[in-house]
Protein backbone atom coordinates (compact mmCIF):
# COMPACT_ATOMS: atom_id res chain seq x y z
CA UNK A 1 0.00 0.00 0.00
CA UNK A 2 3.00 2.53 0.81
CA UNK A 3 3.78 1.83 -3.08
CA UNK A 4 1.25 2.92 -4.21
CA UNK A 5 0.50 6.20 -2.51
CA UNK A 6 4.46 7.05 -3.84
CA UNK A 7 3.07 6.56 -7.15
CA UNK A 8 0.18 8.58 -6.91
CA UNK A 9 2.70 11.58 -5.60
CA UNK A 10 4.87 10.48 -7.80
CA UNK A 11 3.74 12.95 -10.44
CA UNK A 12 3.82 16.11 -8.20
CA UNK A 13 6.89 15.60 -6.72
CA UNK A 14 8.42 15.20 -9.51
CA UNK A 15 6.74 18.31 -11.67
CA UNK A 16 6.31 20.96 -8.82
CA UNK A 17 9.76 21.54 -7.62
CA UNK A 18 10.95 21.39 -11.25
CA UNK A 19 8.15 24.20 -11.91
CA UNK A 20 8.80 26.38 -9.18
CA UNK A 21 13.05 27.08 -10.04
CA UNK A 22 11.60 27.20 -13.46
CA UNK A 23 13.34 24.15 -15.57
CA UNK A 24 10.32 23.45 -17.15
CA UNK A 25 7.62 26.16 -17.38
CA UNK A 26 4.38 23.93 -16.86
CA UNK A 27 3.86 22.45 -13.73
CA UNK A 28 2.46 19.34 -15.67
CA UNK A 29 5.29 18.10 -17.83
CA UNK A 30 8.02 14.90 -17.19
CA UNK A 31 5.92 13.43 -13.76
CA UNK A 32 2.55 14.07 -15.76
CA UNK A 33 4.54 12.78 -19.66
CA UNK A 34 2.71 9.58 -20.15
CA UNK A 35 5.70 8.90 -22.55
CA UNK A 36 8.30 8.57 -19.41
CA UNK A 37 5.41 6.16 -17.90
CA UNK A 38 5.41 3.73 -20.92
CA UNK A 39 9.70 3.87 -20.00
CA UNK A 40 9.05 3.58 -16.29
CA UNK A 41 6.98 0.43 -16.33
CA UNK A 42 7.75 -1.90 -17.62
CA UNK A 43 10.71 -1.61 -15.14
CA UNK A 44 8.79 -0.80 -12.38
CA UNK A 45 6.59 -3.95 -12.59
CA UNK A 46 9.17 -6.59 -12.04
CA UNK A 47 8.52 -6.14 -8.12
CA UNK A 48 5.42 -5.76 -6.30
CA UNK A 49 6.53 -2.53 -4.93
CA UNK A 50 7.16 -1.34 -8.54
CA UNK A 51 3.55 -2.52 -9.07
CA UNK A 52 2.63 -0.73 -6.39
CA UNK A 53 4.05 2.61 -7.89
CA UNK A 54 3.03 2.16 -11.41
CA UNK A 55 -0.83 1.58 -10.25
CA UNK A 56 -0.54 4.78 -7.89
CA UNK A 57 1.54 6.37 -10.83
CA UNK A 58 -0.94 5.58 -13.36
CA UNK A 59 -4.28 6.68 -11.03
CA UNK A 60 -2.95 10.34 -10.99
CA UNK A 61 -2.49 10.68 -14.25
CA UNK A 62 -6.07 9.02 -14.95
CA UNK A 63 -7.34 11.25 -11.95
CA UNK A 64 -5.93 14.35 -13.23
CA UNK A 65 -6.88 14.03 -16.79
CA UNK A 66 -10.48 13.56 -15.59
CA UNK A 67 -10.38 16.95 -13.61
CA UNK A 68 -9.02 18.85 -16.63
CA UNK A 69 -12.09 17.23 -18.91
CA UNK A 70 -14.37 17.63 -15.79
CA UNK A 71 -13.52 21.12 -15.28
CA UNK A 72 -13.93 22.30 -19.01
CA UNK A 73 -10.08 22.20 -20.32
CA UNK A 74 -9.78 19.41 -22.45
CA UNK A 75 -7.04 20.87 -24.02
CA UNK A 76 -4.85 20.56 -21.35
CA UNK A 77 -4.74 16.63 -21.84
CA UNK A 78 -2.22 17.18 -24.05
CA UNK A 79 0.37 17.38 -21.33
CA UNK A 80 0.39 14.01 -20.92
CA UNK A 81 2.11 13.97 -24.30
CA UNK A 82 5.25 16.10 -22.90
CA UNK A 83 7.89 17.04 -24.70
CA UNK A 84 6.22 15.85 -27.86
CA UNK A 85 3.10 18.32 -27.52
CA UNK A 86 2.82 21.05 -25.04
CA UNK A 87 -0.75 22.33 -23.76
CA UNK A 88 -1.89 25.92 -23.46
CA UNK A 89 -0.69 27.46 -20.04
CA UNK A 90 -3.09 27.69 -17.46
CA UNK A 91 -1.51 30.06 -15.53
CA UNK A 92 -2.56 32.56 -18.46
CA UNK A 93 -5.67 33.33 -17.25
CA UNK A 94 -5.70 35.47 -14.32
CA UNK A 95 -6.02 34.30 -10.73
CA UNK A 96 -9.26 35.96 -9.71
CA UNK A 97 -10.67 34.87 -13.33
CA UNK A 98 -9.62 31.14 -12.96
CA UNK A 99 -10.92 30.99 -9.16
CA UNK A 100 -14.70 32.28 -10.52
CA UNK A 101 -14.08 29.72 -13.67
CA UNK A 102 -13.24 27.12 -11.27
CA UNK A 103 -15.91 27.71 -8.56
CA UNK A 104 -18.43 27.31 -11.19
CA UNK A 105 -17.13 24.41 -12.76
CA UNK A 106 -18.66 21.01 -12.65
CA UNK A 107 -15.25 19.78 -10.89
CA UNK A 108 -15.10 22.20 -8.32
CA UNK A 109 -18.77 20.56 -7.09
CA UNK A 110 -17.38 16.81 -7.65
CA UNK A 111 -14.53 17.57 -5.32
CA UNK A 112 -16.40 19.11 -3.17
CA UNK A 113 -18.96 16.01 -3.18
CA UNK A 114 -15.86 13.74 -2.71
CA UNK A 115 -14.29 15.78 0.20
CA UNK A 116 -17.62 15.22 2.05
CA UNK A 117 -18.00 11.41 1.34
CA UNK A 118 -14.56 11.44 2.83
CA UNK A 119 -15.28 12.68 5.48
CA UNK A 120 -18.24 10.83 6.29
CA UNK A 121 -16.33 8.11 5.81
CA UNK A 122 -13.78 9.02 8.04
CA UNK A 123 -15.95 9.97 11.05
CA UNK A 124 -18.33 6.47 10.49
CA UNK A 125 -14.54 4.49 10.86
CA UNK A 126 -13.67 6.68 13.81
CA UNK A 127 -17.32 5.92 15.21
CA UNK A 128 -17.19 2.40 14.65
CA UNK A 129 -13.65 2.20 15.58
CA UNK A 130 -14.62 3.90 18.83
CA UNK A 131 -17.58 1.19 19.68
CA UNK A 132 -15.12 -1.85 19.01
CA UNK A 133 -12.74 -0.53 21.77
CA UNK A 134 -15.79 0.53 24.11
CA UNK A 135 -14.63 4.14 24.08
CA UNK A 136 -18.58 5.40 23.09
CA UNK A 137 -17.65 8.65 20.84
Amino acid sequence: MPWLVVGAAAPDVIDKPLGMVGVVELYHSVGHSVLLFAIVVPVAVSSAAGLGVAVGWASHLVADGLHVVVNGRPDALLSLGWPVVTPPDPLAIPPGAFFGYYVGSASFFLEVGLWVLGGVAVLSGSRAVSRVRGDGL
